[in-house]
């Protein structure tokens, strides 16, 4: 297994039979950043699962239904949330045939796409988190599930949103994940490593990969720094540039 980090939230997990790619974007989407990660180029008959967890600009791009003029074997696991109509597709010259090759999928569903098993969990911002089961590896991708304590949100807010967060993270405690992606978002200041500890405490995981650190990569290290547990530092993956690639994870 191979895990290419685009930007921001977007991976590539190249395995021995297809390539699943994770919320992938165009890098200029997203007003006032510009992520330089590009999808590598693969043989037009390669099987390839593009993956979206919702529609928000900097985990959803329209443009990633244009891949199937390459590659003649490709598939759409996406969030209802970003359901795109015929019209929609056509006025942006997409052909609307596109939507036989989508799967759109809600929160705690499970899906079978060809000879890959999706698993879905309620994100507590937008859409859902993907778990995925494809040649014998199993991937787990955030999207934006996550422990969003904000500085001013009040107790309400923060407390509904850590319960359900919590919650979701519990009913992964008895899955064992070869990568799974995890929101580390240097936004969230003071709160900023509370998702990330609990999946870290409560999901076993081989390799960890931080995501949404909007390019500061610094945010990693001062993490890693924190934490003494060899357990935990061990899984993590230190994250330091776009396209970044981790090869030969057994």
């Amino acid at each position: 297994m191979n895990v290419l980090f685009i930007h921001h939230s977007c991976f590539v997990v190249e395995l021995d039979t297809k390539v699943l790619v994770f919320d992938y974007f165009n890098g200029d989407r997203v007003n006032g950043y510009h992520f330089g990660g590009k999808l590598p180029i693969y043989d037009a008959d390669t099987p390839m699962y593009f993956f979206a967890s919702h529609k928000h600009q900097d985990h959803f791009d329209m443009d990633i239904y244009r891949f199937a003029e390459r590659y003649e074997n490709i598939h759409y696991i996406i969030s209802k949330d970003a359901k795109l109509s015929p019209n929609f597709l056509k006025k942006h010259g997409i052909d609307p045939a596109i939507r036989e090759k989508i799967t759109y999928v809600t929160h705690g569903e499970d899906y079978l796409v060809d000879d890959v098993k999706v698993h879905t969990y309620l994100s507590t911002d937008a859409g859902v988190a993907f778990a995925v089961e494809a040649d014998g590896k199993h991937i787990y991708h955030a999207g934006d599930l996550n422990n969003w304590k904000w500085e001013g949100a009040g107790d309400l807010i923060n407390g509904k949103i850590e319960r359900v967060y919590k919650h979701q993270i519990n009913l992964m405690s008895d899955t064992y994940f070869d990568a799974a992606f995890v929101v580390l978002d240097p936004r969230l200041a003071q709160y900023k490593f509370k998702g990330f500890d609990y999946f870290l405490k409560n999901v076993s995981a081989k390799y960890v990969f931080p995501m949404h650190c909007w390019q500061e990569f610094g945010v990693i290290d001062e993490y890693l720094s924190r934490i003494a547990n060899p357990t935990f530092t061990g899984r993590i993956m230190r994250i330091t540039q776009e396209n970044q690639y981790f090869e030969d994870l057994s």
